[in-house]
């Protein structure tokens, strides 16, 4: 049945929220209570909850720091997050709208996102340009934001009302105006949304924090600015902070440097680790790597690390080197890599279970545990397996013959050894197409000493099995 929410603007009992039955119904926020009720017969009604609402927002933008170490609540409905030096460890920009938007689907919510050079831009692209998401290229703000209504810039309602009285009906309507006249009639909030807007003043992001979060600060007396005395003070946060992580008894795996300006404006570096970790050189070698993108302005007044993402981490075992060898530790070659590359773009391939070659390969963390599976090796497998098998033209005695010749490529190349077939079924409990598939894989070998996997798709008798058509699937070392 449609729902409401109600809740009060001044004597009156008013919709705050409709879900979208309700706005189907002719429902919309704002109507009286006793209107909607008399519109839908059957309407469910319930009383709005304005606290419950920001603490449930509060904890979601402390749960949104794992894609930047700032996060601010963007009330009453939303989240900003300043992405700056952040999004390369997410895949870029657009891969990490995406993976946002899929997470709160995940979890039952609907949003909306946006990805701009300025809060007040991306909070309006993100409200009101009509998509789930959208991508504000660098420059094109002013662009981008012209068509939009006035509701965009985050006015009172009174204010624009008063606009839309004048005729004003988008923001590029009041960017072409004249600034002065304007804040001569309807004051200074006007011209400071648009500045925020479009950039031309900034805007600062207070940060939410989690209580458990484990965290150090330290204010100066004096504002710094030389990446030397940064570094220094840097290696001492971390001192501090790790002296607390031992304490609970807990590793950093992502780490949030914060500097506070002098301009009341906040920068970040964050670095990720493949594992827990309390190492001082470490953690304080790839915070200074970072240094060099924080542009400390006039000065900085205040700096804070926070471990953003701990997990449970024991003392460790020296080894005696008069035992046995310590293993290779690549840990920190990781560390290095992620922190500059992204971290989804490290990874090892292990083994699952399946006889499609293309599903028995799975991309997982560099760093994490070998669970000892394998692969079969009963039959050989390639070196390189293809992303996509390409089809080949070739010529072959059916049903169980291997090819003569094949052309790939654009090339033609004369098979001298083959081995085969090797059949492999489709997984049916998976797809029923696959219930009657089959491929048969050959190994072969051309004039050249190229050795290449290859098969026909069906058993080479009956049509159901596949379209006999052959594939180049992987190449052999």
């Amino acid at each position: 049945m449609p729902l409401v929410l109600v809740g009060r603007d001044g004597n009156r009992r008013v919709v705050t929220a409709a879900d979208r039955l309700a706005e189907d119904a002719g429902l919309h926020v704002g109507m009286p209570a006793t209107k909607a009720q008399a519109l839908v017969p059957g309407l469910a009604v319930l009383d709005a909850d304005p606290a419950g609402d920001a603490a449930a927002l509060e904890r979601l933008g402390v749960w949104a720091l794992r894609f930047s170490p700032m996060v601010a609540v963007d009330a009453p409905d939303g989240i900003v997050i300043d992405t700056t030096g952040a999004d390369h460890l997410h895949g870029g920009e657009e891969t990490m709208l995406r993976n946002l938007v899929d997470r709160f689907a995940s979890s039952g919510l609907e949003a909306r996102v946006a990805i701009a050079d300025t809060w007040g831009a991306a909070h309006a692209a993100a409200r009101f340009s009509g998509a789930a998401m959208a991508l504000v290229e660098k420059g094109e703000t002013r662009q981008a934001l012209a068509a939009l209504p006035l509701g965009a810039l985050r006015l009172e309602p009174r204010l624009r009302l008063d606009l839309t009285v004048l005729g004003f009906t988008t923001i590029g309507d009041l960017a072409a105006q004249p600034r002065a006249p304007l804040t001569l009639r309807f004051g200074p909030q006007l011209g400071r949304r648009l500045d925020q807007a479009f950039g031309a003043i900034p805007e600062p992001i207070d940060a939410v924090r989690s209580p458990d979060l484990v965290e150090v600060r330290r204010v100066f007396a004096e504002p710094i600015g030389a990446p030397e005395t940064i570094a220094r003070y840097t290696g001492k946060l971390v001192v501090a902070l790790v002296a607390e992580l031992e304490l609970r008894a807990l590793g950093a795996r992502r780490l949030d440097l914060l500097f506070g300006r002098v301009d009341n404006l906040w920068q970040a570096i964050r670095i990720g680790l493949a594992r827990p970790e309390r190492d001082v050189r470490r953690l304080t070698r790839l915070l200074c790597e970072r240094i060099e993108t924080i542009e400390p302005g006039f000065g900085i007044e205040v700096m804070t690390l926070t471990a953003t993402l701990a997990e449970p981490l024991g003392d460790r075992q020296v080894i005696s080197s008069l035992v046995e060898e310590p293993e290779a530790d690549v840990a920190s070659l990781v560390d290095l890599l992620a922190n500059r590359i992204g971290d989804r773009r490290l990874y090892r391939f292990a083994p699952r279970p399946s006889d499609v070659p293309e599903r028995s390969v799975t991309r997982v963390e560099p760093m994490s545990l070998d669970d000892g599976a394998s692969w079969d090796d009963h039959w050989p497998r390639p070196a390189r397996l293809l992303p996509r098998p390409e089809a080949v033209e070739t010529m072959a005695l059916l049903p169980d013959h291997p090819p003569v010749w094949f052309t790939w490529r654009g090339q033609r190349r004369r098979v001298r050894r083959a081995d085969g077939p090797e059949r492999v079924f489709g997984e049916w409990w998976k797809r029923e197409a696959e219930l009657a598939t089959v491929r048969d894989y050959f190994r072969v070998e051309d004039d050249a000493g190229e050795r290449y996997w290859i098969y026909r798709a069906g058993d080479g008798e009956h049509p159901e099995t596949g379209s006999h058509r052959w594939f180049l699937h992987g190449i052999f070392a």
